[in-house]
């Protein structure tokens, strides 16, 4: 237990489980969570830090660093404010963390991520990863699930008629059509905390299938 990971969107579906899971984790002696407001969970290894992401100038010491940062475009207001939320905050930290001796970074992304889609969320996912690919983290493990299943806070219609559908079809999603099968979020918790404990070096992609695999119990 001598590691410490860093957490970006932990109030979110997928970060809430991935939390969890860190702090249970042995293998994690502090867990640090930079979050908006603080969320009243109390634990010994957890380190909540309320920042203010266009203010973040400094990297906390942190090993792992997991990013499940991630809006609308309905929700953020336009594309703008869409991709800085999920772009330009992922890669910020992502520099700021790297220069303070981060080995690893994991991210959450989407499937059909593509910096060369005319689909502008898709281009905005892709144009992350590739940015992140390039920073020079000893490993980067980037996870892109489909529809990712699981109770929200937040109200997102769209999102919940699409998922009953896809959850519907699901039976039919197999061989090459098993990727776009919905996900529980918290599968792919576990397959980045399981993917972070691996003492690997590169760049790593894994699709919805591969991460639905991972993150069984």
């Amino acid at each position: 237990m001598n590691k410490v990971a860093l957490i970006a969107g932990s109030s979110g579906l997928t970060g809430g489980f991935l939390l969890e899971m860190l702090l249970a984790a042995p293998e994690y002696r502090e867990v640090i969570a930079y979050v908006r407001k603080r969320s009243g969970l109390q634990h010994p290894k957890l380190r909540e830090v309320v920042m203010d992401w266009d203010q973040l100038d400094a990297p906390v010491p942190a090993d792992d660093v997991f990013c499940c940062l991630g809006t609308t475009i309905k929700k953020a207001g336009s594309q703008e404010a869409f991709r800085k939320v999920d772009y330009d905050y992922p890669l910020h930290l992502a520099e700021l963390q790297l220069q303070g001796g981060s080995q690893k970074f994991l991210l959450v992304s989407a499937i059909g991520a593509d910096a060369q889609s005319s689909i502008f969320y898709s281009r905005v996912k892709g144009e992350l990863e590739e940015a992140l690919q390039k920073t020079g983290y000893k490993c980067v493990q980037i996870f892109r699930p489909s529809f990712i299943a699981g109770h929200r806070k937040e109200s997102r219609p769209g999102e919940r008629i699409g998922l009953a559908i896809f959850s519907f079809l699901s039976p039919l999603f197999i061989g090459p059509l098993k990727k776009y099968a919905p996900i529980p979020a918290e599968h792919i918790a576990r397959a980045m905390y399981r993917a972070a404990q691996k003492n690997n070096a590169g760049n790593f992609m894994y699709d919805s299938a591969e991460i639905d695999a991972m993150g069984r119990a």
